[in-house]
């Protein structure tokens, strides 16, 4: 009986391990919905746009309009979805003056150029393309395990939120998130 009982606990821990795990596997990034963006200014370097070439702060830039944020640390197949979607909606949205803007963290030497090329062959045009290091800006809560964060934001107060550890964004995510740029385009 004994052996029974310690077959039955065995089971309900490892039960309630891979519970932890499965739970565990949400990941949070950036600031959440209802919060105010206290990390303020940061100053990616600008890979396309009207500062190309320099460091810029699109936080600052964009002001109180309406904007979506999206932090990346490699460029995939469902980023390029995402992005030429928001680069989409930002020309639809111009009358909001929307505006948008990823930031790759990230400190290879050669991803510029590569992103310059990636933006021409996915004719990104409104959507800015930036750098900045691995870490994320500071008091942006960038996690080291979120592979593509994207926070949609207006009068510096977020709307919307999702993260994505690596591999995990799919279709119906992007459309997921492009459901919510109504939240900071209708006042």
């Amino acid at each position: 009986m004994s052996k029974l009982r310690i077959a039955a606990s065995s089971f309900a821990v490892l039960a309630l391990l891979a519970g932890g795990v499965v739970a565990a596997g949400k990941v949070t990034s950036g600031p959440q919905v209802g919060e105010e963006l206290t990390g303020g200014p940061f100053h990616p370097l600008n890979i396309t746009g009207d500062m190309a070439g320099q460091k810029q702060c699109l936080y600052c830039k964009n002001g109180s309009n309406p904007v979506v944020m999206i932090f990346a640390r490699e460029v995939s197949k469902p980023l390029a979805n995402l992005v030429k979607k928001i680069d989409a909606e930002t020309v639809k949205n111009s009358a909001a003056k929307m505006g948008s803007f990823v930031v790759f963290l990230s400190d290879s030497e050669d991803l510029g150029k590569h992103l310059k090329t990636w933006a021409d062959t996915e004719k990104v045009e409104t959507c800015i393309l930036s750098i900045d290091n691995p870490a994320g800006p500071k008091g942006y809560k960038v996690a080291k395990d979120a592979d593509i964060t994207v926070v949609l934001y207006t009068d510096h107060k977020v709307k919307a939120n999702f993260a994505f550890a690596s591999g995990e964004m799919k279709d119906k995510d992007v459309d997921m998130v492009l459901a919510e740029v109504a939240k900071i385009t209708k006042k």
